[in-house]
């Protein structure tokens, strides 16, 4: 998981006035700045047109940077990531996998004032997915209804 944060400039809905997006844990990507963790957005909408671009498609490109296996021209943020990719791909691979395992190992650190916060797993929650692995062969049977007479069942049982 990386998390990141989106800011819309005061007149986002003008021309040329992109949205930021900024990272909060180290993600090495030729498109993200290694210094600020900002997506290149600029890259993939030179020109930012509110009637035909929109947060959608910018967080959809967030998502194809993270799939992309070469990496064109203009993918610029960070030119050694790019150059590593270009000239060592086993290296730049791992260099990839670290950032992984930094933001894994930080996924429970949120940052002040994010509107998602990320929590650990209580004991409930184990004992719940257990119990829908083992009672749910269709996903059609789930209902609301039937996971809350789980819970009660679980709860009556468990005292």
């Amino acid at each position: 998981i990386f998390k990141f944060q989106v800011r819309l400039p005061e007149k986002y809905n003008d021309l040329n006035q992109w949205p930021r997006i900024t990272f909060s844990s180290y993600v090495y990507n030729p498109h993200v700045d290694p210094k600020t963790g900002e997506l290149d957005v600029q890259v993939a909408y030179p020109r930012w047109d509110p009637h035909r671009h929109y947060l959608v498609t910018v967080l959809t490109y967030l998502k194809k940077i993270f799939y992309v296996k070469t990496f064109g021209p203009d993918a610029n943020a960070n030119k050694e990531a790019k150059k590593l990719s270009e000239t060592d791909p086993a290296a730049f691979r791992k260099n990839v996998d670290s950032c992984v395992r930094q933001s894994q190992k930080a996924v429970f650190v949120n940052d002040p004032g994010c509107t998602v916060q990320f929590t650990e797993d209580q004991v409930a929650h184990q004992v719940l997915r257990d119990l829908m692995k083992t009672t749910f062969t269709d996903v059609g049977q789930v209902s609301k209804k039937v996971i809350l007479g789980m819970v009660e069942k679980s709860a009556a049982a468990a005292v």
